[in-house]
């Protein structure tokens, strides 16, 4: 009775070792690769290959390149009463009287009465109230921090010689501030509100000089400072309120088994990109 069980297992196992060799010779099955679903980090992510923009064309040099004319004419022009500003401010007290200097001072923030305007009128500006706030407040501490700088380091003496804070104009500097994030906000769905409020910045600065208060080089250089203060309010403007902060970056947490037993956390972090 014995012998016939180990006959059959001798058997079975022989036949087994022979069909290895037939088994390890078919290939197995590759499992099909999912490709991942598109997240709102890989959308923003260069792609492998791309053709790096020059750097004429990047948004630096094109929110700066501007301002960074109009700066630097009115500081290449800024010689007092002499050269260019003499010969406008000539021609501007034979054609225009001054007016009231009250009218200089309200119309600088004109601009952002168009923004709230155009904004209860239900036209969508580029960004929600809270972003649009932000910018705002950004924008004007810098072009008050910048502005003031080079006043105090300028020293130049107004036309009327009231004071030695003519170089820039704070005021020019304030409305273009507020026309440029006018017309920002707005540019997608008409150009006509930044004309508008543009419009109205050049009215200021025209004041400005018929009011005797500035020079003309004050009111160019105030230009340039109001635009760059905007622009640069933009670009900085990244971790937008609401939105997943680009300096926390991806934080993931997992259970780890700690040597020597016990269990653990383990926190992996990614930067966004």
């Amino acid at each position: 009775m014995i012998k016939p069980f180990f006959l059959r297992l001798t058997l079975a196992l022989t036949l087994g070792s022979a069909a290895l060799p037939a088994l390890a010779q078919v290939p197995l099955a590759t499992p099909a690769v999912v490709a991942p679903a598109d997240t709102t980090i890989k959308k923003y992510e260069t792609p492998t290959g791309a053709v790096k923009k020059p750097w004429y064309k990047g948004k630096l040099f094109r929110a700066t390149i501007i301002p960074a004319a109009l700066i630097t004419y009115g500081a290449i022009t800024a010689q007092g009463d002499a050269g260019i500003n003499h010969d406008t401010r000539t021609f501007v007290r034979k054609q225009f009287r001054p007016v009231s200097t009250g009218f200089d001072n309200t119309l600088i923030i004109a601009p952002y009465f168009e923004l709230i305007g155009v904004a209860i009128a239900g036209v969508e500006s580029r960004n929600d109230r809270i972003n649009t706030l932000l910018v705002i407040a950004k924008g004007e501490a810098i072009m008050l921090a910048s502005t003031f700088a080079v006043k105090y380091m300028a020293n130049e003496t107004r036309p009327n010689r009231s004071d030695d804070l003519s170089f820039p104009s704070g005021h020019t500097a304030q409305a273009f501030l507020a026309a440029s994030i006018v017309h920002t906000e707005f540019r997608d769905k008409s150009q006509w509100y930044g004309i508008g409020a543009y419009t109205i910045a050049t009215s200021v600065a025209a004041l400005r000089m018929i009011n005797d208060k500035h020079w003309q080089s004050d009111v160019v250089a105030g230009a340039g400072f109001g635009i760059l203060s905007a622009h640069m309010a933009y670009l900085t403007h990244r971790n937008r309120w609401g939105r997943k902060s680009r300096i926390l970056g991806e934080t993931t947490f997992a259970p780890t088994f700690v040597p020597g037993g016990g269990m653990g956390l383990g926190v992996v972090w990614r930067p966004r990109r």
